[in-house]
């Protein structure tokens, strides 16, 4: 029997320590099989996003991008997301599409900062004031409790309805002068060229990128590369798949050992000193998915089906 998982009450059931605790755990399973495929028209995506892991099972999630989208009153992303039993390839739960893109987006850059941010870090800048970025707000509010908050956005308009439904939070009038006043930057934007520039930052910080996904698209500048010890989620969706890493790779700005690790090197996934600035590129790939999509099917056998 298939089980349809939904968004409400599976999301206030969740908690970002409990899940980032899981995908450090998955991670220690044998390495992903994954596969992407990219189709584009215009300013559109769409991604169909597989992946298989031994013991865990099978996940494809297509998901459909149309930035034009909110203009008209629609939402800007859609999708679907199937979960398959490892044992016998049977259908054994849908998850709601966007309760997985939620948590497994997030999720993804929590781990990191977790691994990588200083934990006395105290001001944390958000870059973009649309879906993602609130989602970030919830994120490093739980793991960060004592923040302050600065939501940085291209439009004003789009910053103050952050602002209020957050309070308490800053706005960034220059945004040079709020990532020097950073401490964990996270950028969420749809910008294809940089807008994070390497010479603004400041030792200790730690950078979270998570906007970019098409080979054309990037939030940060070669500057802020060089100037970082550089991390990934996984090595394989990102390197010759996004253009935050794969523009400067084929430019010969960095070297493919430039990147210090992914999560599957997860001993290696540590600040050396409270001085160095860390940069890690969120690629979002389909085996989170798989293992983002895990943990929300048990958390609501265990705690919302009964």
């Amino acid at each position: 029997m298939t089980t349809f998982v939904p968004f409400d009450p599976t999301d206030q059931h969740l908690t970002w320590t409990g899940l980032t605790d899981a995908l450090e755990a998955c991670h220690a399973l044998p390495p992903a099989t994954v596969d992407d495929v990219f189709l584009y028209q215009d300013d559109n995506t769409l991604l169909n996003r597989s992946a298989w892991i031994p013991g865990l099972g099978l996940a494809v999630k297509c998901a459909t991008i149309f930035p034009g989208n909110p203009a008209n009153g629609k939402p800007m992303i859609g999708g679907a997301v199937n979960l398959f039993s490892d044992k016998d390839g049977a259908l054994e739960a849908i998850v709601d599409f966007h309760l997985v893109t939620k948590w497994k987006t997030a999720g993804d850059s929590a781990l990191a900062a977790r691994k990588l941010a200083r934990p006395d870090s105290k001001n944390i800048l958000i870059m973009g004031a649309g879906t993602v970025g609130r989602t970030l707000r919830s994120a490093y509010g739980e793991l960060f409790p004592d923040a302050q908050f600065t939501i940085w956005n291209r439009s004003a308009s789009g910053a103050e309805k952050f602002a209020a439904q957050f309070p308490g939070t800053k706005i960034a009038a220059d945004l040079e002068t709020a990532v020097g006043q950073a401490d964990i930057v996270t950028s969420a934007t749809m910008s294809t060229q940089p807008i994070l520039d390497g010479a603004w930052l400041k030792p200790g910080q730690h950078i979270d990128l998570i906007g970019a996904y098409r080979p054309d698209m990037r939030e940060a500048n070669d500057i802020a590369l060089l100037r970082s010890r550089v991390f990934v989620d996984n090595r394989t969706t990102v390197l010759d798949h996004i253009g935050e890493l794969k523009i400067p790779l084929a430019e010969g700005v960095i070297t493919r050992d430039h990147v210090v690790a992914d999560y599957y090197q997860m001993d290696l996934f540590q600040r050396q000193s409270d001085d160095e600035i860390t940069l890690f590129k969120n690629g979002g790939g389909a085996h989170l998915d798989l293992m983002t999509s895990r943990h929300i099917l048990q958390t609501w056998m265990t705690k919302c089906s009964g």
